[in-house]
């Protein structure tokens, strides 16, 4: 427990935690959409219970995606003295799919468009409603699972940013989604550290060819430099309008 308490740990969290916040926006304007078909009287208790269970579906998708990644010992492939095991392909097919979702949505909001809208909703009761919440829940947050392992020092860690990061995303969500929509390039900036996410899992997967790694405290350092480069941007660019408007 000592280990949350070291610096690489509290740059993890800090990171981890941002990442978080803002990979889960579209997660709450979906899960809001859906949660709208409640009647008025059940909606709040819906929104916490969505908070409680999506802390423990991402904590248990934590878990056993870090388990087959630690365990996964079984050989695959083996070549010219290469050994590929189950944990190398994890982490490969992880990598592909944080590279694939990263370009792709950059794509859409430089197209001007927005995500997909969830599937209709044709339940109508609680239970069945709150089922299809959660579900649609676990699979937009796949993404920001893989981002903690792909960058968290350790379980705990983790665990700790999902819980801060729903905590924040439940209270502030409103907040944060104007933020984000009067400054989009911290969206534009989350999704292309997803793409470096992404390859660090994709090298970190070929490591039977390459017997090397990255330090993952240098994407801790990138990302707290270039979100502090952009906030000092809109400082500034906050100081000019307003000259200008005087």
């Amino acid at each position: 427990m000592e280990d949350l308490f070291t610096l690489s740990a509290l740059m993890s969290l800090v990171t981890l935690t941002l990442l978080e916040v803002a990979l889960g926006i579209n997660n709450v304007v979906f899960v809001s959409l859906m949660l709208n078909h409640m009647p008025k009287k059940y909606r709040a208790r819906g929104r916490r219970l969505w908070m409680v269970l999506g802390i423990l579906v991402r904590s248990g998708m934590l878990i056993g995606l870090l388990a087959l990644v630690n365990n996964g010992e079984i050989t695959l492939i083996a070549f010219s003295g290469h050994i590929f095991s189950l944990s190398h392909l994890i982490l490969i097919l992880a990598g592909i799919f944080l590279l694939y979702k990263a370009v792709k949505d950059i794509h859409l909001r430089m197209e001007g468009g927005s995500r997909e809208a969830p599937p209709g909703v044709k339940a109508t009761g609680f239970g069945a409603l709150m089922l299809q919440v959660v579900l649609l829940d676990a699979v937009l947050s796949f993404d920001s699972v893989l981002t903690a392992i792909g960058l968290g020092a350790n379980l705990e860690v983790m665990i700790l940013a999902v819980v801060i990061a729903m905590i924040v995303l439940f209270y502030f969500a409103k907040g944060i989604s104007s933020f984000i929509g009067k400054h989009p390039t911290f969206m534009i900036l989350a999704l292309c550290f997803l793409m470096v996410v992404g390859f660090m899992l994709f090298f970190e997967g070929l490591e039977p060819l390459h017997h090397s790694e990255i330090p993952k405290e240098y994407a801790y350092v990138a990302i707290a430099f270039s979100f502090g480069v952009e906030l000092l941007n809109i400082k500034m660019r906050k100081v000019k309008d307003t000259g200008a408007g005087g």
